[in-house]
């Protein structure tokens, strides 16, 4: 499969960058052709202009800020989310890209006021992710990241697809075992994937 995996952590020595490490290898390995976007690094700017919110339910067009973004995420196959949740949700250079990126025509439309998902191409999704706190406190808070995923991106992709959430919870109080099990359990996801 193509698979555009979106990443997003600035610090090149976090765990977080060992989790997307190994989610490019397994899957390079297991023979897919990988698109690694790594949104830092590509220094992809999160903010929606006044210009792009204006022209929001305008045709899209190579001439959009953001096309070569749309590209990849059209000519995707499936979809893997690498990112920690931070304050109880996405780091905001990923929710400028979920901004900028989702747009009508991309991956919805508007048929009589009613949104049409289509993002059809995309026909499996993860989500490789880790949070400060416990799963408690983030069930607490509604859990606004996974919601996303299980609901509004399942929603937008193609209907049926697979569609998985690996958390690491408690990072604030994790060991090397738990890390180590996490990474694990990450690869072998990915290894399947």
């Amino acid at each position: 499969m193509n698979i555009l995996v979106l990443f997003a952590h600035p610090v090149e020595t976090s765990f977080n960058a060992g989790l997307h490490k190994v989610i490019v290898e397994r899957l390079t390995a297991a023979g897919h052709a990988v698109d690694d976007c790594d949104l830092y690094a590509e220094d992809f700017d999160p903010r929606l202009t006044r210009a792009e919110r204006l022209g929001y339910h305008d045709q899209r067009g190579p001439g959009d800020a953001v096309a070569t973004y749309v590209e990849r995420l059209q000519r995707a196959e499936a979809l893997v989310l690498s990112f920690p949740v931070w304050n109880y949700g996405y780091p905001a250079i990923l929710k400028g890209f979920f901004d900028r990126v989702f747009l009508p025509g991309v991956s919805f439309r508007l048929v009589d006021g009613k949104v049409k998902p289509t993002l059809h191409n995309i026909g499996k999704l993860a989500a490789v992710t880790t949070y400060g706190g416990s799963r408690f406190r983030a069930m607490l808070m509604g859990d606004p990241p996974r919601k996303v995923v299980s609901r509004m991106l399942r929603a937008t992709i193609k209907p049926g697809a697979s569609v998985s959430y690996l958390a690491h919870y408690s990072m604030n109080l994790s060991t090397n075992e738990t890390r180590k099990a996490f990474m694990a359990k990450v690869a072998a996801s990915m290894a399947a994937f």
